[in-house]
């Protein structure tokens, strides 16, 4: 798009359907790599990516022309057929519905850190309070029944 200048930092967070610990550390550094793929093809740029067993954070730049429900859409359908295909799990797939938070230029060093960092993080808060947290410091209203399913 001629003559559109934007600058959008977009956290997403995403959970492993039911919360369960799927993600592995033997080739979460490939889902990365194909997830980063996936980004860049819609012409974003990924800033940061970490993964916890049942849940992913992403930092992109985000490009104006696509709306971020088809881009985590796509992104999460695509990574679970990668994780299928590569026989990684056999039953892989992530929960309903994302988090998406906006932050300033200035706010991104921090926010990269944060989600270097989630494995000490997680020594000290489990992902349903921290991702109530995110909700309330964006003030964003939300229904406890819409929240990621505690795993069965």
């Amino acid at each position: 798009m001629a003559n559109t200048y934007t600058q959008l930092h977009i956290q997403l967070v995403f959970a492993v359907k039911l919360r369960a610990d799927l993600i592995q550390k033997e080739w979460k550094e490939g889902l990365h790599r194909y997830i980063t793929g996936m980004f860049q093809k819609n012409n974003h740029k990924m800033l940061q990516i970490n993964s916890m067993p049942d849940h992913t954070h992403i930092l992109i730049g985000m490009r104006p022309d696509q709306s971020l429900s088809s881009l985590v859409k796509n992104v999460k359908t695509e990574s679970s057929k990668w994780i299928k295909e590569n026989k990684l799990c056999r039953s892989f797939a992530w929960q309903e519905g994302f988090g998406a938070f906006s932050y300033s230029k200035s706010h991104v060093p921090e926010v990269i850190r944060y989600i270097q960092n989630q494995e000490a993080h997680h020594k000290k808060e489990t992902f349903l309070d921290e991702y109530r947290r995110l909700l309330k410091a964006f003030e964003i209203d939300y229904d406890e029944k819409y929240i990621f399913k505690e795993p069965e």
